[in-house]
């Protein structure tokens, strides 16, 4: 198991155009296509592992579904937060067919018991690195309710970019690349807060 440290930046888009091209000066480059990423997010009927996180609980997780443009390749992931950092398991989900069947798959968790599916989010992700940092760009954030009937979409007006780094990596150089604070940026978070009417 492969710890590693991930840093959220919540950014405007006129920000975001601005990081890029300090970086792009600095010898960044295209580590893979953009692409369009898809996320069905799992959860109890009460919310426990959202609420888990927003109070920050130690060792926590975050279970979805994910597939990528329109190819219906799913995989399974499971996202774990710890003291030690953070690490992702990820299965492909053989089982799954079709968007369809995601939005009524249940799935038994062994730490939360019954999860059904809860939130869909889709956005763009453009993926760049500079030495051994790697850069993810996420823009054109849309939430949507699967527990409710209703197809209503809502739309983010933050873009967020993470950079993901070896463990050992020293913050303060990470700090002399980037000026802006660091933000939790949880999609699913700010999903279940559109679609409530919270943010």
């Amino acid at each position: 198991m492969t710890f590693r440290k991930e840093k959220k930046y919540q950014l405007c888009k006129s920000e975001m155009v601005e990081v890029k091209k300090k970086l792009f000066s600095l010898g960044m480059r295209e580590l893979f296509p953009s692409r369009i990423v898809n996320s069905c997010y799992f959860d109890t009927k009460n919310l426990s592992l959202h609420h888990d996180s927003e109070e920050g609980v130690m060792p926590r997780k975050k279970i979805r579904v994910r597939w990528y443009n329109e190819e219906n390749n799913f995989k399974k992931e499971i996202k774990y937060s710890s003291i030690e950092g953070r690490f992702k398991y990820s299965e492909f989900a053989d089982n799954l067919k079709s968007q369809n069947e995601i939005f009524k798959f249940k799935y038994i968790d062994k730490n939360y018991g019954e999860v059904i599916p809860t939130l869909f989010v889709k956005y763009k992700r453009d993926y760049f690195i500079i030495n051994k940092l790697r850069f993810t760009f996420d823009t054109q954030i849309i939430y949507q309710n699967v527990k409710s009937n209703s197809n209503q979409t809502y739309q983010d007006r933050e873009c967020v970019m993470e950079i993901k780094a070896p463990i050992s990596c020293d913050d303060d150089y990470i700090q002399k690349l980037i000026n802006h604070s660091t933000s939790r940026f949880s999609k699913y978070s700010r999903g279940l807060k559109y679609i409530s009417g919270n943010l």
